[in-house]
């Protein structure tokens, strides 16, 4: 029997403040190098799929008007899988990036996450893996906010989509928040200022990049952008960059100032991070990185309250595999999902 853990299910399920330390524990195993953790493939996918436009211009497939653009693709898909020495299960995930799903009314990235018997092979669960996928890139900012700023946080945040939700959420979970300010260049800024607002923060809409960075100790980048989102010269010193939204050499959110004011730069994936649009523009390479499980290690982190640090992630399966074990333990102990045969 596969136990199916829906979107509801794993909402039910999910408490990021036990989930901080399951992350943790990921990053430090995977340091160490003890798990297996194969090249993650991503290709596109939509090509040849007839694109139309709306009366806004927003590109959307099926619409019935004028199709246009067949030859370029849709979206991204990934494929992400771990095993963890030691452990019972390993995870694989099937996840889609489709940046003109905001213009649909749908999450921009969609994920599922299957879960294996390490000893027979055997399936064991499928689970929604679109929350698996926020809730640990959420723990990442959460734990770098909690380990290298400073409380009370004035949290910047560049996006307003459903990560930039998660990591504001997480960050509050294990540091005090005295702001959030958000900026994204459409109006989705005022609503995700106030879903922020409704999960109790002190969250508000602003109307430049430069409004949300400025004054900021803690600065989010959670976005598909192809070119840098703010300017690294409004930095205050001893602020955190965490940037979370590039994740191939065509995506960049952090200008090479950002980088050069930068004492320290921490990556969770460093060969991945270093052929992303961020390290790549800034005419970094993979040396220049530092593991953010030195951080948890206690063997990197903040040396001067002036310093500028950044955090890049990419996301790692081995983080998917804990988070899916963490659930998929929790609702076998609580009944919650159901099981059905293959």
């Amino acid at each position: 029997m596969v136990r199916i853990l829906s979107a509801d299910a794993v909402g039910e399920l999910l408490s990021l403040a036990e989930l901080f330390p399951v992350v943790e524990e990921a990053f430090v195993k995977q340091g160490r190098g003890e798990v297996e953790r194969p090249p993650r493939p991503h290709f596109p996918v939509g090509i040849g799929i007839d694109r139309v436009r709306d009366g806004n211009g927003n590109g959307v497939a099926g619409a019935g008007s004028k199709p246009t653009e067949r030859d370029s693709p849709l979206g991204t898909g990934l494929t992400m899988s771990a095993y963890i020495h030691g452990r019972e299960v390993y995870a694989t995930k099937l996840a889609a990036v489709h940046p003109e799903n905001a213009a649909r009314g749908l999450p921009t990235v969609n994920a599922q996450v299957v879960l294996t018997d390490a000893t027979t092979g055997l399936p064991l669960s499928l689970l929604d893996g679109t929350t698996v996928t926020s809730a640990r890139t959420g723990c990442i900012g959460g734990l770098a906010a909690e380990c290298l700023a400073a409380d009370p946080i004035r949290l910047g945040v560049l996006g307003a989509g459903t990560q930039a939700r998660w990591q504001s959420r997480a960050i509050a979970v294990g540091s005090a928040v005295e702001s959030v300010r958000v900026y994204s260049p459409s109006d989705a800024r005022d609503a995700c200022a106030a879903d922020l607002r409704d999960d109790g923060l002190p969250a508000e809409a602003v109307e430049s990049p430069e409004a949300a960075v400025s004054g900021a100790n803690v600065v989010v980048t959670a976005t598909t952008s192809e070119t840098p989102v703010f300017d690294g010269s409004w930095l205050d010193p001893g602020t955190l960059v965490v940037a979370v939204g590039a994740y191939t050499p065509e995506t960049r959110e952090l200008d090479a100032e950002t980088f050069e004011r930068a004492a320290r730069v921490f990556a969770d994936v460093p060969e991945e991070v270093a052929e992303v649009g961020d390290v790549r523009g800034a005419s970094i390479g993979e040396s220049d990185l530092i593991p953010l499980s030195a951080v948890f290690e206690g063997d990197a982190g903040r040396d001067g309250d002036d310093e500028i640090l950044v955090v890049e992630s990419v996301g790692s399966a081995v983080l998917d595999a804990a988070t899916a074990e963490y659930l998929y333990e929790k609702s076998s102990a609580r009944g919650v999902g159901e099981e059905v045969g293959l």
